[in-house]
């Protein structure tokens, strides 16, 4: 989903004029967890981790580290993915709300995603069938064995990122001060949600040149209707209104955006990255979550419509939760206002506060 939120982003940076302050790139490097075993049982000798990391981490007296900052990506993303003008060009510079002096700031790429260990690097369909809940043990062991980083300050996600936010807040209760999930609802994944993913998912595998995953080069026709699935959960109607008021810019728009995702997605990635979901479910966890945490959403959301409400039914059992709905704007973009911080940065520097301690 990265890619549609970089075009939006540069829409949105055009038709709002705001300056972007500039900010770090940070640094890259790998952890490979050894016998990684996933929640199917299944064993991988190997899981490389990639991630990314803005500041130092400090720790105060009793060696908590105080200031670390886990930031997840979206479905199909990375985390370098938040080192944007829109994302990073808001959050990271001095004196902003994630300010790189004064927070340790780690950007991982999940499982499957990025450069982190994901099917298309050799094993194909023979890959652990991974889940949510294996991507969050990859990043604790990651922060907990090799960042020494063994409390967070914040936990913030966006889209599938925010989903492991929910998964985070009640599997490791007592290790964040505070959550934000951006665009995601806490409940499973089914109704029109789980529709369009598991057609994505089978369009691929339709396509005779899929061929059960061997294929030499992409499945080209599979992987269109793939991305016409994605491109309609990211969406805002709005915005591609505005954007493309004419049958000619609409269908030039479309050209654009399939070529943008056919250089960066692999079928075999994609289908594990849609299939990923398919045991996520945090609602019969949610009491479990010990920190404040801020659920927003946007009105425009076509993967998370505000209509189901389904967060309004599930919010209450979250002790310290609130429920955001953004409303529709020149500013959101549907499904990508997760990666806006000049919307709901206000409710950040508020949960930031709320949680600091003296």
């Amino acid at each position: 989903m990265k890619l549609f939120i970089v075009l939006w982003s540069a829409i949105l940076i055009s038709l709002n004029g705001y300056a972007q302050a500039k900010f770090p790139t940070g640094t890259e490097s790998d952890y490979a967890i050894k016998n990684f075993k996933f929640e199917t049982g299944d064993v991988l000798p190997q899981l490389n981790i990639h991630y990314t990391t803005l500041g130092q981490p400090v720790k105060d007296k009793t060696g908590t580290v105080i200031n670390a900052v886990l930031i997840m990506h979206g479905t199909t993303g990375s985390g370098r993915g938040f080192l944007s003008d829109l994302f990073a060009g808001n959050l990271f510079s001095p004196g902003q709300l994630l300010d790189v002096a004064k927070y340790y700031i780690i950007l991982p790429d999940a499982v499957g995603h990025g450069k982190s260990s994901k099917p298309s690097n050799g094993l194909r369909m023979k890959f652990p069938e991974y889940t949510y809940d294996d991507m969050v043990a990859a990043n604790y062991r990651l922060l907990t064995e090799h960042l020494g980083v063994n409390h967070l300050r914040l936990v913030l996600g966006t889209s599938m990122g925010a989903m492991q936010a929910w998964v985070w807040g009640y599997t490791y209760p007592d290790f964040m001060d505070a959550l934000m999930p951006l665009a995601s609802l806490p409940v499973e994944i089914a109704g029109r949600n789980r529709m369009v993913r598991k057609m994505a998912i089978d369009l691929i595998k339709m396509d005779p040149e899929w061929k059960q995953g061997e294929y030499t080069s992409q499945p080209k026709v599979g992987l269109t209707g793939a991305i016409s699935s994605l491109i309609f959960m990211t969406s805002s109607p709005f915005q591609m209104q505005k954007g493309s008021p004419t049958k000619s810019k609409a269908d030039s728009s479309l050209v654009m955006l399939e070529q943008r995702y056919f250089t960066s997605l692999d079928a075999n990635d994609f289908i594990y990255q849609f299939d990923a979901s398919r045991d996520y479910n945090p609602a019969p966890n949610l009491s479990k979550i010990k920190a404040p945490l801020f659920a927003i959403n946007s009105a425009d959301d076509q993967v998370n419509p505000p209509e189901l409400q389904l967060m309004e039914k599930h919010i209450g059992s979250v002790k310290r939760g609130r429920y955001i709905l953004l409303p529709i704007s020149d500013k959101t973009t549907g499904h990508g206002t997760h990666s806006n911080p000049t919307i709901w940065g206000g409710y950040l520097q508020e949960l930031l506060t709320l949680t600091a301690k003296e």
